[in-house]
């Protein structure tokens, strides 16, 4: 309690140096939390995109029922399919009318014989979608195809660089508040030059003249993980309504407490390290 008492009394004397130190510590975790929210939804969109059917290909109108079991025929004995799923005209529409319940004249103005019926293909490799969708697009009976992979390997190339520009900016803002913590340290050790030689003649050991200075930034790292936190969780709140909107149908949102929690207690544990570390690089330097 003693060393939390003198930790104290150091930031109440200098509060500029102590803001400027938390400061650069939330700015570092703001990237942490906003990166790792956007990362985590990111994941959860891919493998959203990954447990639909990846392969959809729909029919021309005039198809007879014997082509298309012929075709699910010659798809399963590529032993490359998981599962295909065969969607009728009346199932089609079943499934327009649900994703457009809420615009009555949308449902006037479409019946069953308008809409193709369609396979929903699963491959049990993904690098096999390539040569179904090819042997798709081959068939007379089949007038479009989608193909998912598309939307997938387009999402994990844009996951893919966000993670190396949040761990590049997340580096040098770590970088930068190791710097500043250092430096502030290395402010106050030179201010209390005199009050740690009048320690050391009565007696005190250096880890009890560190070890102050260590807590101080340990303190400055939890403060700013607390608010940077803060900021990213106010900023995901914000854009809640929006997002929900974009992204309807996908389950990304709300975000599970649970892991907020878990986000917020590896940043806290993070952060401690981090100040303590930045304190200690400090206090081996200037107080010897």
């Amino acid at each position: 309690m003693k060393f939390l008492t003198i930790t104290w009394h150091n930031i109440r004397r200098s509060p500029y140096q102590a803001m400027a130190a938390v400061l650069v510590m939330m700015l570092t975790f703001l990237a942490v939390s906003f990166f790792t929210f956007l990362l985590t939804g990111s994941s959860k969109i891919i493998n959203y995109f990954e447990s639909k059917p990846q392969v959809t290909a729909f029919f021309r109108n005039e198809v007879k029922q014997t082509n298309i079991n012929a075709l699910e025929s010659g798809l399963k004995d590529t032993g490359k399919v998981a599962s295909i799923k065969f969607v009728s005209k009346q199932e089609a529409l079943k499934i327009y009318k649900e994703q457009n319940k809420n615009d009555p004249l949308l449902l006037d103005l479409v019946t069953a014989d308008i809409l193709p019926a369609s396979l929903e293909i699963s491959t049990i490799k993904i690098e096999d979608l390539a040569s179904i969708s090819e042997m798709l697009k081959a068939s007379s009976e089949i007038s479009e195809v989608i193909y998912q992979k598309d939307i997938v390997s387009t999402l994990v190339s844009w996951t893919s660089a966000l993670r190396k520009i949040g761990i590049g900016l997340i580096v040098v803002l770590s970088l930068i508040s190791i710097f500043i913590v250092v430096t502030i340290i290395g402010i106050k050790i030179s201010q209390k030059k005199e009050d740690i030689e009048i320690m050391r003649l009565i007696g005190a050991t250096n880890w009890y003249i560190r070890w102050p200075f260590i807590f101080e930034g340990a303190i400055y790292g939890t403060v700013g993980a607390v608010i940077g936190f803060s900021l990213a969780l106010l900023i995901l709140w914000y854009a809640t309504p929006f997002l929900s909107t974009f992204l309807r149908g996908i389950p990304v949102l709300p975000v599970n407490p649970v892991f907020l929690l878990g986000v917020l207690g590896a940043e806290l544990i993070l952060a401690v390290i981090f100040g303590a570390f930045s304190s200690f690089v400090a206090v081996l330097r200037y107080l010897r």
